[in-house]
């Protein structure tokens, strides 16, 4: 029983009268038609062996269409096709029939009485003994294609039959053997020829096209369904499985049951019912105040089933370690016994007055759909199931591809449009702002701020956004839109408006936006790396040009917070061939970064690099060597840390050769106060750490090289392992130098050995 607003829309509409049917036929004499071929000359009806066999002689093997290619193979279409210009015809009341057929179809399938056909010639198909053409579905030829028109020449063949599928029905059509039959369906239909088991069978297929002029929408029945428009969008919506209230929708999306193109998916060109209850649908919008659009979905559906003729555990042969999924699933193999999941994707719908349309992605959830046919009902255009896995499986994938009408208040339809293309939002909020519409852009943008963090960042948006939030002129407003973007997105192009931004919001705006884009909502890697590398230099040197250099300094600043803590973290690292690739790594952003610096940013760089341990020189000196000739300010200081520190580490004095000790700085943890004793020694080589009594784990397993929470046994082992620190290693490598064999193994190396 229907208990939404929304559930009562879907069950009034699919109560609605039938338009009319996916299919319909018709026979005419065939002494109506006369035909002829070139290179063969008149075809006299009914068409018999003789003529068969010199219509195939002038004729190719028929190809058909899969995605973008054309193709041919007999294993799917095995039939020989003529062209067109090979086709002539004509007759005195050829013309009559053919109209007069026409507006039959248009009747049969439902079309609206404004609609006229017209049926533009295809190809000439002649099948012999066993050929056939699998199930499939007819391409759109022409923006204006509903359907698909066949006429079938008399002839005496057994088998061949017209087999046309939709929506869970089914209807075949068998050629006459003295009239002419004429077979009209609608293009998005499978359907198949069957193998002619005899004889044979000759066909003219018509692309049908749809001209519309435009008619008055029924207001009388949508009445009730207004009343559901405006409940659907004045109750907060619920969760379909409970929970919270989610707040008011934006929209409602009603599917339809059959396919279109882009190009075809216009409000007069709605194939038999949708035409109907597109109509109502745009009716009750009217009355409830809302605005409607048509629409392309992308539906998918996940449902418990087993294989028809199988067992529960059966897996179809495939090995349970391997994918057992199958692609070129048969939905008809399988018992569908519940839906798990479905999710629908609008890709593509028109402009509200229905000029044009654009591509956009917006995931609806389930509270916001719903038809009058579910799509279980439908042809899939792909199934794929999962055969039992231990755990999971025995699941049954479905696409669909549906049309859909939008509706959404007219209050709310900025935001409704919004969530769906951000382009299209912000060139609408620029446009209020050029009007002069200052309040009603601040208005409609922050009517994004539910959902902008979701869709906001978009690549390509920043340049739009950032000039939306300077000319908005309000300070909340810009920070809300800016907020979702990365610094990795601001380049030198947004130099200018960036400053100007600034200097119209104030400093303290800038730095919060700037902190927001180097948040911890957002994880750097090699990203900003790249970023400083790619033009931080260059962008600082704009925003001072530009009279802003605070907000360089700010952007200088937080790329140096990070460089910092990167240089903080590899620096303690103990293991080298973990740690010298990272350091490395940040020479290059290091030398780009003195470069954006100003004076001060400069001290307090070169002060924070004279505060790491000797490690940092696998850093300074790739920078310094990268550096070349370059004089940014700082490398000097640079420079000179480096050669007091290597200056340092050669004075030092040799190890004695009985000294096996290792500085060790631990938490200040009993297992560091242990490990430290033993390393600490001078003379002892071996420590056997006893096996964990208790979960107890070190604090700082970072400065042992192991992970977060290591056990006794795992800190133990990982600084048991690592060597001598950062000095001893340096000491230990002059020592090798000095004299070769001289020094003696570390720790791990009497471990290991």
């Amino acid at each position: 029983m229907a208990t939404t607003a929304r559930e009562r829309l879907a069950r009034l509409l699919g109560d609605s009268e039938p338009a009319g049917s996916f299919s319909a036929h018709l026979l005419a004499p065939a002494r109506l038609l006369q035909l002829e071929v070139a290179g063969v000359g008149p075809v006299s009806l009914p068409v018999r062996a003789p003529l068969a066999k010199k219509l195939i002689a002038v004729a190719r093997s028929a190809r058909f269409g899969r995605g973008e290619r054309t193709l041919t193979d007999t294993n799917v279409r095995d039939t020989w096709e003529l062209t067109p210009d090979q086709i002539t015809l004509g007759g005195p009341n050829w013309t009559t029939l053919m109209n007069g057929a026409l507006e039959h179809f248009r009747g049969e399938l439902g079309l609206p009485q404004t609609t006229r056909l017209r049926a533009e010639p295809h190809s000439m198909l002649v099948y012999g003994k066993d050929q056939f053409f699998l199930p499939h579905q007819d391409s759109a030829k022409d923006d204006a294609m509903v359907g698909t028109l066949v006429v079938s020449l008399p002839s005496a063949h057994t088998g061949g039959e017209l087999v046309i599928d939709h929506a869970g029905e089914s209807t075949a059509y068998r050629a006459s053997k003295e009239d002419l039959t004429f077979v009209a369906f609608y293009a998005d239909c499978r359907h198949q020829v069957t193998p002619v088991r005899s004889g044979y069978r000759v066909t003219l297929t018509f692309n049908l096209l749809a001209c519309t002029a435009a008619s008055a929408l029924e207001a009388g029945p949508a009445t009730e369904l207004a009343q559901c428009l405006t409940e659907h969008f004045g109750t907060p919506a619920t969760p379909r499985y409970g929970g919270r209230d989610l707040g008011l929708p934006n929209r409602l999306v009603f599917l339809l049951d059959h396919e279109y193109t882009q190009r075809g998916l216009n409000w007069r060109l709605l194939k038999g019912a949708d035409a109907e209850r597109a109509a109502l649908v745009r009716a009750a919008a009217e009355q409830a105040g809302c605005e409607t659009v048509l629409a392309l979905a992308e539906v998918k559906e996940t449902w418990d089933a087993l294989p028809s003729d199988g067992d529960p555990w059966d897996n179809n042969g495939y090995d349970e370690d391997e994918d057992c999924r199958d692609p070129s699933a048969d939905p008809d193999d399988y018992q569908l016994t519940e839906l798990i999941d479905d999710e629908v994707t609008l890709g593509w719908w028109t402009s509200p007055d229905g000029t044009g349309g654009e591509p956009i992605s917006l995931h609806l959830p389930d509270h916001e759909v719903c038809a009058a046919t579910p799509s279980v009902r439908l042809a899939p255009y792909q199934s794929e199931y999962e055969g039992y896995m231990g755990n999971y499986g025995n699941t049954l994938d479905r696409w669909y591809r549906r049309a859909a009408v939008v509706v959404w208040p007219r209050d709310r339809a900025f935001a409704a449009r919004a969530e769906a293309g951000s382009h299209w939002a912000l060139h609408d909020l620029r446009d209020r702002i050029d009007a002069g519409d200052l309040a009603g852009a601040r208005a409609a943008a922050q009517s994004l701020a539910p959902f902008w963090k979701k869709i906001g960042a978009q690549a390509g948006l920043f340049s739009a956004t950032l000039d939306v939030a300077e000319g908005l002129g309000s300070a909340g407003t810009a920070a809300m839109l800016l907020e979702p973007f990365r610094v990795a997105t601001v380049t030198l192009d947004h130099a200018d408006r960036l400053a100007a931004a600034a200097g119209r919001y104030g400093e303290d705006w800038t730095r919060d936006v700037v902190d927001g884009w180097f948040g911890q909502a957002h994880r750097f890697g090699p990203e900003l790396s790249e970023w400083i590398d790619d033009g931080l230099p260059e962008l600082c040197a704009a925003l001072r040009t530009a009279g802003r250099p605070e907000v360089a300094r700010l952007l200088a600043a937080r790329a140096w917070h990070w460089v910092g803590g990167q240089l903080r973290l590899w620096t303690t690292t103990l293991r080298s061939e973990v740690r010298q690739p990272q350091l490395e790594m940040l020479s290059s952003p290091l030398v780009r970064l003195l470069e954006a610096a100003d004076d001060k940013l400069c001290d307090e760089i070169t002060g924070g690099l004279r505060g790491c341990g000797n490690n940092v020189l696998e850093c300074l000196m790739p920078a310094l060597r990268l550096a070349g000739a370059r004089r940014a300010a700082g490398l000097g200081a640079v420079a000179r840390d480096c050669a007091e520190r290597l200056g340092a580490i050669i004075a030092r004095p040799l190890r004695d050769e009985d000294d096996w000790s290792i500085e060790w700085t631990g938490c200040g943890c009993g297992l560091c106060d242990t490990l430290g004793t033993f390393l600490g020694s001078r003379s002892r080589q071996i420590f056997a750490w006893p096996l964990a009594a208790r979960a107890q784990t070190c604090a700082r397993p970072d400065r042992l090289g192991g992970a977060a929470g290591a056990t006794p046994d795992q800190a133990a082992g990982a600084a048991i392992h690592s060597g001598a620190d950062e000095d001893r290693r340096a000491a230990h490598s002059r020592d090798e130098r000095a004299a070769p064999g001289r020094d003696r193994p570390g720790v791990a190396d009497v471990d290991a050995g």
